[in-house]
């Protein structure tokens, strides 16, 4: 299985079951039974997870027809706002007759008056007055008329506008869960095809959580947009042997501040490699070293870019790391997750590292710990490790969270393989 499949299963799994992102990553330090055991409840969560995922695609489908058939009914006829249209009309029609016939009832009065006898004037001006009351009234009738049918068309304008909203929304919603649909089926698919054949290894000595140390320093915790920070990350041999090969991986993510929307694309990821800045793709590792003596430590240049673009928000920037011995022992560290606040273009960026509140946790655990040893001098943790719900900002971070765990299984995967291709 590629990373990016990998990646494409966590992040199915950090949408319909948080538990389910936990299960991506295998556990091989039990036995063979335990292995496929884990993985079987991997494939049925996902399995469960492209049910789900299946039928809110097709409830988001009749939301959509459903309100589809209420806009094109707003302009029928025999709905109740064009009933009301039509009957508010017809009373404005009736009004505009009567006060044509009151203004035409004045206009022969006045005429009457003029050609009437002294002795009638007296009459005749009683009679003007009377139709000039009259026609008065029939234009304040005749207001009142118009003013219905302003009322009523207004109102079947609103609704349309409403449904139309409520039917632009529906349509994203199917756009969205047509997405989900198809990530969840691809993940499964992956899952299913990946499975360890009854010949493959399932490497019981591959440790997770193993003594080697991984903790991010020189990252800042607020950057402006528009702005590029340099940090690095830092793994330590913890595990009192030398270590033929040790692979990096690092992810960044971040989410907008006012809406909770993935902004990711937005945050751009290198690693200095071999004297060169390098694009991290965060779908494999971000370089390579050998031969890690016994507590000693390697350091890996990163440098970060945030569009201009990006708005205010929060992010996150995980790590761990893994090692592969050439007698095919390996194992993965516990991953690191480092806080940040994306701020506006302008703003500059913080002299305060993410580690000023808190010491570095491994992941799942309560209680800080040491950093490792190493034999340049200790680690210089500049970030804190922020453990599960520990943070204000991790809720609206299920991408940078769900990163973590990602980085976790790419590197297990990573060291599985080769160990396999090892033993081959």
């Amino acid at each position: 299985m590629q990373i990016r499949q990998i990646l494409a299963t966590a992040a199915v799994a950090a949408v319909t079951a948080p538990v389910a992102l936990l299960s991506v990553s295998p556990a091989y330090a039990g036995t063979n039974s335990a292995v496929q055991t884990q993985e079987q409840s991997s494939i049925a969560e996902l399995r469960q997870a492209a049910k789900e995922a299946r039928k809110a695609y097709r409830a988001a489908v009749a939301a959509e027809q459903a309100l589809e058939e209420k806009v094109d009914a707003t302009t029928a006829p025999e709905h109740p706002l064009m009933v009301a249209v039509a009957d508010a009309k017809k009373a404005a029609e009736a009004a505009t007759k009567a006060k044509d016939d009151a203004d035409a009832a004045v206009v022969a009065a006045e005429q009457k008056l003029a050609d009437a006898a002294e002795a009638d004037k007296a009459a005749a001006e009683q009679e003007l007055a009377a139709a000039k009351d009259a026609a008065a009234t029939a234009a304040t009738a005749k207001t009142a008329a118009d003013d219905k049918v302003t009322a009523a068309r207004t109102a079947v304008d609103d609704n349309r506008i409403d449904l139309l909203r409520q039917l632009d929304k529906a349509q994203k919603d199917v756009k969205a869960t047509r997405a989900a649909k198809e990530a969840a089926e691809k993940a499964l698919a992956d899952a299913k095809d990946e499975q360890p054949g009854p010949d493959e290894p399932t490497d019981p000595q591959c440790k997770e959580g193993a003594a080697l140390d991984a903790a991010l320093s020189g990252l800042p915790s607020k950057i402006a947009a528009g702005s590029t920070v340099d940090f690095r990350l830092r793994l330590t041999n913890g595990t009192g042997r030398t270590l033929d090969e040790v692979l990096p991986f690092v992810s960044v993510g971040a989410d907008d501040k006012a809406n909770g929307k993935d902004i990711s694309g937005k945050l751009h990821l290198k690693s200095k490699q071999g004297g060169t800045w390098k694009t991290v793709d965060q779908e494999s590792y971000a370089g390579e070293f050998t031969n890690v003596k016994a507590s000693a430590h390697v350091d890996l240049p990163l440098r970060l870019t945030i569009d201009r673009s990006a708005p205010a928000g929060f992010g996150a920037s995980a790590a761990v790391g893994a090692y592969f011995n050439r007698d095919a022992s390996c194992g993965v560290s516990d991953y690191a997750v480092y806080e940040f606040t994306i701020n506006p273009v302008g703003a500059g960026n913080s002299d305060t590292p993410a580690d000023k509140d808190n010491k570095p946790k491994p992941q799942g655990s309560s209680s800080p710990v040491a950093n490792s040893g190493s034999g340049n001098g200790s680690a210089d943790t500049d970030g804190s490790l922020a453990s599960t719900g520990s943070s204000s900002a991790l809720p609206t971070l299920g991408l940078a969270g769900g990163a973590a765990v990602v980085l976790g299984a790419g590197a297990v995967y990573v060291v599985r393989r080769r160990k396999a291709d090892a033993n081959s």
